[in-house]
């Protein structure tokens, strides 16, 4: 079984994925970035890591492999154990373990999983088909030095013009001053006019509303009473998965069978091999689903499993 092709798989729909007793593949967002020694831009892209204190098994590996290779979801469990003993030996014994598309484990002297992740392939499905490229340098300081070169040639010399006869301007600062006492005066009857105007159809307005108010006014003297409607709606990308159905009928007594025992559960349509899909219950974050996803398994179902998944 290659596990990393299940591993890659999940990775450009989740943001983490544990293998059970062996550790858990994290993917984080970055922004896209430019290098400023090589000019080159690079798109967003998830950075992968690996975290070997996360070892708990959710579900998601297992049941993803128990749906593509159509084996009971304890086979799974079972293969993925397997394989994990067998990392482990290669591990222990100096090798390095290759995981296609994902990266590189190793030990190290302290023996701790050091984990080198691969650049060859972008998880984030947003920037399917960006690539990065390199742009040249702008070169501004040569268009800087032609202009200094061509002010030392032709320099610009302003000079001030001569005119014999200023008597005008005596004239022209007079009509000046009377254009704008003028103005002024036009201005300030406009405003007083305007004013006016409004106020008169302010008060008209009042007087038109005060009367539809009074023909409107009316007493119900045995009132109904007020009804209150509390509608509950869950939300959440976080879903604790309590079985896939091929028939939807089974799939809907799934859901009452649920219901009476207090969990708010519901269907949430097929899934991608057509089979419908009951959840327990939708969470917002992932620690409240992990509480609700231990407490199920304990009290009542040790095979539910954690589905991250935004709804329409």
């Amino acid at each position: 079984m290659q596990l990393e092709t299940y591993i890659s798989d999940l990775l450009y729909r989740y943001d983490c994925v544990t293998v059970p007793e062996f550790g858990a593949f994290l993917s984080n967002r970055v922004s896209a970035k430019m290098h400023e020694s090589t000019s080159t831009f690079y798109p967003p892209k998830k950075v992968l890591s690996f975290n070997e204190q996360l070892q708990n098994n959710d579900g998601l590996l297992a049941n993803y492999i128990a749906e593509v290779e159509k084996i009971p979801y304890a086979s799974a469990n079972d293969k993925i154990s397997k394989q994990v003993k067998t990392i482990k030996s290669h591990l222990i014994e100096g090798e390095t373990i290759p995981f296609e598309n994902i990266g590189e484990l190793v030990l190290n002297t302290e023996g701790k999983i050091v984990f080198n992740p691969s650049n060859h392939i972008n998880y984030l499905t947003d920037a399917f088909g960006l690539s990065h490229f390199t742009s040249s340098d702008i070169k501004r300081e040569v268009y800087k030095e032609e202009v200094e070169t061509i002010e030392e040639v032709a320099p610009i010399v302003l000079t001030p013009e001569k005119r014999s006869n200023r008597n005008w301007l005596k004239y022209a600062a007079a009509a000046v001053v009377v254009l704008g006492l003028g103005g002024f005066g036009a201005a300030k009857y406009y405003s007083n006019t305007i004013e006016n105007h409004n106020q008169l159809a302010q008060e008209e307005a009042n007087a038109q509303l005060d009367a539809k108010v009074q023909e409107a006014t009316f007493i119900i003297s045995n009132p109904l009473p007020a009804a209150t409607l509390s509608l509950e709606k869950q939300t959440g990308n976080y879903h604790i998965v309590a079985g896939a159905f091929r028939v939807e009928a089974n799939s809907d007594k799934k859901v009452e069978q649920l219901k009476s025992l207090g969990y708010k559960a519901k269907t949430i349509g097929k899934n991608r091999y057509g089979l419908y899909e009951v959840i327990y219950e939708s969470f917002e974050t992932r620690l409240e689903a992990h509480k609700a996803l231990y407490k199920i398994r304990n009290e009542h179902n040790k095979d539910a499993w954690l589905l991250i998944k935004k709804l329409d």
